[in-house]
């Protein structure tokens, strides 16, 4: 197929790639050129000088980019990808973003005869380097099957999960998920550290029982040596939660736990650590601050 990617961060770098390696004729936006260029050497494909025209007389059209602004400009701007669509296209966003959003871009979309799939994705970048993401999806059953064999280049589990919006709230959820477990996994790993238990050997057995997550399974080590210089950023996070909240206050969800992390997160900013891994939260109770 000849397919479109817009935007070449640490996650829609390797999905492109996979979607080339995959056979496919890619070309790719990047709002930095030389990165562009950079997967262009590396993968092959061509590199576009704005969306519209990386969109031209593609049959499918991805997009992953920072947050709601982000998509509201790569599609529907000046230069997005809508404005190079042709009537009977795809267009997927992989983006994080807000399910308001989401329904709006569907909107639009319609009105030039696209079909729209708002696709968050989880499994941080090396689910993505090694093409294994799970996705989840909003929009109609016809565009989801279109697109599904094209995001098997790097999707292992993926489900339509309702309407527009309906892959963004399911990625709300997941987010939820993922900041009560890694709350919890800190406070295990520093009781375990001060009550004089081996955390690598507690790990390998309480691992196998009910308390196993992904987090535990790939993110206990480096917790224990204080490392945090990786993986998915706390700024990300919190802009993650934020959405949550957002949409939590419109549907009358009680989200106590969801918020009391986002307050950690928060801590772990002030100590400059936007930047690390949200494995971090550990470090709050590693090292109390009065």
């Amino acid at each position: 197929m000849k397919v479109a990617f817009a935007g070449l961060g640490v996650m829609g770098y390797p999905m492109a790639g996979h979607l080339a390696k995959g056979g496919h004729d890619v070309t790719v936006f990047n709002r930095n050129p030389a990165k562009a260029e950079a997967w262009v050497k590396e993968y092959g494909g061509k590199a576009a000088a704005t969306p519209a025209a990386a969109a031209e007389g593609a049959d499918f059209v991805f997009c992953c980019v920072g947050n709601d602004d982000d998509v509201r400009e790569v599609i529907a701007g000046p230069n997005g990808v809508l404005s190079g669509m042709v009537a009977g296209g795809v267009l997927v966003d992989h983006t994080t973003a807000s399910a308001d959003v989401a329904r709006d871009m569907a909107e639009l979309a319609a009105e030039k005869g696209v079909k729209f799939l708002d696709a968050p994705v989880s499994g941080g970048q090396a689910g993505a380097v090694n093409g294994v993401l799970t996705i989840m999806i909003g929009g109609e059953e016809e565009a989801f099957e279109q697109a599904r064999p094209i995001m098997e280049a790097y999707g292992r589990m993926m489900a339509l999960m309702g309407p527009s919006g309906s892959g963004q709230l399911t990625k709300m959820m997941n987010q939820m998920c993922i900041a009560g477990v890694v709350q919890g996994l800190a406070e295990a790993l520093d009781f375990g550290q001060r009550a004089g238990i081996d955390g690598e050997r507690a790990i390998e057995v309480i691992s196998k029982g009910a308390a196993q997550s992904w987090q535990m399974e790939n993110r206990y080590q480096t917790m224990l040596k204080g490392e945090f210089d990786f993986g998915f950023a706390v700024d990300w996070m919190r802009k993650d939660i934020a959405i949550c909240v957002a949409e939590a206050s419109r549907n009358g969800a009680q989200l106590p736990m969801t918020r009391m992390v986002d307050g950690f997160y928060e801590q772990i900013q002030q100590r400059g650590g936007g930047r690390w891994d949200t494995s971090s939260l550990i470090d709050l109770l590693q090292r109390p601050r009065d």
